[in-house]
């Protein structure tokens, strides 16, 4: 699958007192990219989660190769890994507006059925929304 791209500036509050972006903020940077990933195929976080199915996050791996910094324009790409069975994997690459590569990173995620808290597989409606 392609990449969905979203661009945004590093704000200051993400940084340490060198500017630089704290690494405990990827995993926000990563969760929206997520999110607008889904959005672009129809699928609303918030509809699925209204209709009883939440995805908890189960790994998060992110490498660093250069930092960001305060007021950077960051563009995250986010491309589904796989066909999601019960779980779902993204990955992941985050760019500063030059194009410089700063990091790739890949999240897992687990289809839970929110009533009964147990794991359980993709709705097809999704799956369906994907191209599968």
């Amino acid at each position: 699958m392609d990449y969905n791209e979203i661009s945004f500036r590093v704000r200051y509050c993400e940084t340490d007192q060198m500017g630089v972006v704290h690494h405990g903020n990827y995993p926000q940077y990563l969760e929206m990219g997520r999110i607008e990933w889904l959005r672009s195929f129809g699928v609303s976080y918030k509809a699925m989660e209204d209709g009883g199915v939440i995805l908890p996050v189960v790994s998060v791996s992110v490498n660093y190769k250069k930092s960001a910094y305060y007021d950077d324009l960051l563009v995250v790409r986010t491309r589904l890994s796989k066909k999601p069975m019960v779980r779902i994997e993204f990955d992941y690459e985050i760019y500063n507006g030059e194009g410089e590569f700063l990091a790739d990173a890949n999240t897992v995620l687990a289809f839970m059925d929110a009533k009964k808290n147990k794991p359980m597989r993709c709705p097809e409606d999704i799956l369906r929304k994907f191209g599968y």
